[in-house]
């Protein structure tokens, strides 16, 4: 009995095995697929062991520097996130409600429409607040969806409200709990391995787009919406954080990941998608995925979790092809998604 169990965990691993190296395999071919090569980082990781690794390219094109898998990048809306998570905890402490209006956390804010604006409606990107802040809303709150980056940075004015603390110091705090050694807020300068970011113009050449200060100043002033800097390797520790609970209480979690009926989109990348608090989710398939895509100018990045197995997938690359075309900006992250999803369904067969 003992030799027949020996033999079918022995067999058991070498499917495993098996199977990994195809998925090593077919990332491979996913990146290395066009004329125009892959330049970033992916990681892939299942309940702490990396299935794939991989960096490519130059983190500096003039001086052929190469990226390395430890490097940083701005990672765009997957900030989104973070800025929930900060919301929530607060929510869990009493410092404020869900259904609670803006301006009963920032007073100052003298719009007409901030005493109808809830918490819940900014987390959900329902609100139908405008990008300048000017009214009228865009439609009755809670009524549709509208994606808002200018939403996101009003939660974390309200962070910086309820907390006491600065937006800074709160979301800084958060990483070094969740053990995020490398991830930091722009305006906090701590980050010393930053790739630069670069985006092809309509000639087909690729500019460096990050050398100016104003660009710095700008990620820093949308850092609750998109400005964070991260590296792979902490971002799988977030997710490993927020998905095991360790972030949220469960009650608190669950409202985090809920599919929100009027919080629907046609994204121009993935289709239909659903949003809870400051992350997406996906059914497809039967395949819980959890996660956010992200873009500022020069950096295209994608964070995706399937809490079934214990998967996380992150890509981050730092020049953006054709950036008018979302599908083309991001075709090697949909390309890695694809594989990954294909894997993980397959496993679910054996």
């Amino acid at each position: 009995m003992r030799f027949f169990i020996s033999i079918v965990l022995f067999a058991a691993g070498i499917s495993c095995a098996s199977a990994q190296h195809n998925l090593q395999r077919q990332l491979d071919s996913v990146l290395t697929s066009r004329k125009d090569k892959f330049n970033g980082v992916v990681l892939v990781t299942q309940r702490g062991t990396v299935l794939y690794q991989t960096a490519q390219g130059y983190s500096d094109l003039e001086a052929k520097k190469s990226v390395k898998t430890d490097d940083q990048f701005i990672i765009g809306s997957i900030s989104k996130q973070i800025t929930a998570v900060l919301i929530l905890r607060e929510y869990e402490k009493g410092h404020l409600r869900l259904d609670g209006k803006l301006n009963q956390y920032l007073p100052e804010l003298t719009y007409s429409w901030a005493d109808s604006v809830t918490i819940h409606d900014l987390l959900t990107h329902t609100s139908g607040v405008r990008e300048n802040l000017q009214p009228p809303l865009v439609f009755k709150p809670g009524s549709r969806f509208e994606y808002s980056n200018t939403g996101f940075n009003l939660l974390g004015d309200v962070v910086a409200h309820t907390s006491g603390k600065s937006y800074l110091v709160m979301a800084e705090d958060l990483f070094k709990e969740c053990g995020m050694k490398n991830s930091f807020h722009p305006a906090s300068k701590k980050h010393n391995r930053l790739v630069k970011g670069y985006v092809e113009d309509e000639q087909g050449i690729i500019n460096d787009v990050t050398t100016e200060e104003r660009y710095a100043v700008a990620i820093a002033a949308i850092a609750a919406s998109g400005g964070f800097i991260s590296t792979a390797a902490d971002l799988a520790k977030w997710n490993t954080s927020l998905h095991g609970g360790k972030l949220l209480e469960d009650s608190t979690y669950k409202l985090m990941m809920t599919a929100y009926d009027n919080a629907v989109r046609q994204h121009p990348l993935s289709g239909r998608t659903v949003y809870g608090y400051g992350i997406t989710v996906d059914k497809t398939n039967s395949l819980l995925q959890l996660g956010q895509t992200g873009r500022v100018p020069g950096y295209n990045s994608i964070n995706f979790h399937f809490p079934e197995s214990g998967t996380s997938m992150i890509v981050f690359n730092n020049i953006q092809y054709s950036p008018m075309d979302a599908k083309e900006c991001f075709r090697y992250h949909a390309g890695v998604q694809h594989v990954v999803r294909r894997y993980l369904l397959a496993g679910r067969k054996q």
